[in-house]
């Protein structure tokens, strides 16, 4: 999950290797004496220069994928809510296949190109947008959405060529930056309790409680003390296990039935593969502003996703030097940009970097060969489709709970003294989750920001790319 970039929280055994941004990848804890490695992959990838060993990339690369095994379940799960060919739910073994071919392939470039230990999945939160926001929210057809997603991953693409991303950046402020990620993960714990009928909508006040003595729902809070209780013990997989446990509880109890399966041959993704493709056909008759706001938003989630998680994990993993030189990162970038442009065409959200990825760089995963490995176990996966479709909705609650938790940390590098900061901040925070949107939210802080600079006498802060977002989005609501 993507936008965790700042818990980054080290095993005790390896705290020194996430201590900050160091020149020289950190030596492995097994021996003072590192073993010469040979061979043609430890050549390709570096072992000897790396300090780090077949086993350790092996352990690393299985760590890793444990770790955000969950996605399987959860991003399918989020997505058949709107892209359905009769009902809801009814493409999801498809969309099982489209997010574990997306991250073997995405990770399997990030592997081979860049070389770094580092793995990639349909993104939490961005998931969210494109389901329930654009889908559902605006109406778009969901092939017209993943061409949306498709001409992201393009657009991404040539920035990363161009070297564009960079303006860009300096010309969001980084307060909004970090609402964003703590507003998408409201959003998505306000769908996750819903989803599990925790929370439920009422007439007089729009949402309370829901009856918490509904088999599914209890069993839903009981998952969410269980997956608690595995994250407080730092259980690797926690929110995998959790879900699992969700699931299995479930079955037991009646309140879902059981699967049909363990094992199965994976069905042909024949509904989902290509129709990004039958998208761009109808992009042209979507609303100018729409088709601009949606490719916005994605832009910007996996723009500032991506940035803030490379950086996190490299100065985990000792590539980035004391002068924040990060070598291989522009090829990190175009494995981030070429498989979102890949995962649109198999049928799924936008791909993006894992921050999950520190928990197998802890376990001592220094080069591309970690990313190989779970690229490999990814792509093994669809093998239990039968499994994953029996996971019922609520099974997911707990760990949708979790990364919305996870999500908020970030808040604190927001200045909350400061009304030109925590005022657009905290209505980008609030405005997701109330209008079921993460366009609408982030357009507030963006338009708030600054008017509100320019209110203290400091519009000579403000960057010039910074006020056209912000008379964009006001002609954008304006005319719609």
């Amino acid at each position: 999950m993507a936008q965790e970039s700042d818990n980054l929280t080290p095993s005790p055994d390896r705290e020194s290797e996430s201590s900050g941004a160091i020149a020289s990848p950190p030596q492995p804890s097994e021996s003072h004496d590192f073993p010469h490695q040979s061979g043609a992959i430890a050549d390709f990838f570096g072992f000897n220069t790396l300090r780090t060993t077949m086993r350790n990339e092996v352990l690393a690369g299985v760590t890793t994928f444990v770790t955000m095994a969950y996605i399987l379940a959860v991003n399918p799960g989020i997505l058949s809510e709107a892209v359905f060919l009769q009902e809801p739910g009814d493409l999801f073994g498809e969309l099982v296949m489209a997010t574990a071919l997306s991250a073997a392939l995405a990770t399997l470039i990030m592997g081979l190109y860049a070389k770094l230990p580092f793995v990639l999945a349909p993104g939490m939160g961005v998931n969210a947008y494109f389901a329930f926001s654009v889908v559902l929210g605006l109406g778009i057809d969901w092939r017209v959405a993943l061409a949306a997603v498709f001409i992201e991953g393009i657009i991404f693409i040539l920035m990363t060529i161009s070297n564009l991303r960079s303006k860009i950046v300096s010309a969001i402020p980084e307060c909004i930056k970090h609402a964003t990620t703590a507003g998408i993960g409201l959003f998505i714990a306000y769908i996750a309790l819903k989803n599990a009928g925790i929370i439920v909508a009422d007439e007089a006040t729009f949402t309370t409680l829901g009856d918490l003595k509904s088999p599914a729902t209890l069993v839903a809070v009981i998952g969410i003390l269980l997956t608690s209780a595995f994250m407080a013990r730092r259980i690797t997989g926690a929110l995998l296990w959790g879900i699992l446990a969700t699931a299995l509880l479930g079955w037991i109890v009646g309140a879902a039935p059981w699967p049909s399966g363990f094992i199965g041959v994976p069905p042909l993704p024949t509904d989902l593969f290509g129709q990004a493709f039958v998208g761009l056909a109808d992009v042209l008759a979507t609303s100018v502003w729409q088709l601009f706001g949606i490719v916005f938003v994605l832009l910007f989630v996996d723009l500032f996703d991506t940035i803030g998680t490379l950086t996190g994990l490299g100065a985990k993993a000792g590539y980035i030097d004391e002068e924040g030189n990060f070598p291989g990162v522009e090829q990190a970038f175009m494995a981030d940009a070429v498989g979102t442009t890949a995962g649109a065409v198999l049928g799924t959200s936008t791909v993006t970097t894992y921050i999950e990825s520190a928990s197998g760089i802890s376990e001592g995963g220094r080069s591309g060969f970690t990313a190989i490995v779970a690229a490999a176990l990814f792509a093994l996966s669809i093998l239990f489709i039968p499994l994953l479709s029996g996971i019922p909705a609520f099974a997911t609650t707990p760990s949708l709970l979790i990364v919305g938790v996870l999500m908020m940390t970030g808040v604190r590098r927001i200045r909350w003294e400061d009304p030109a900061e925590s005022i657009p901040s905290f209505l980008t925070i609030l405005i997701m989750p109330l209008s079921f949107s993460i366009a609408e939210g982030l357009a507030m802080g963006l338009i708030a920001y600054p008017f509100i600079k320019a209110f203290q006498g400091k519009s000579h802060e403000v960057t010039i790319g910074m006020w056209i977002l912000a008379i964009v989005f006001i002609i954008r609501f304006a005319v719609t």
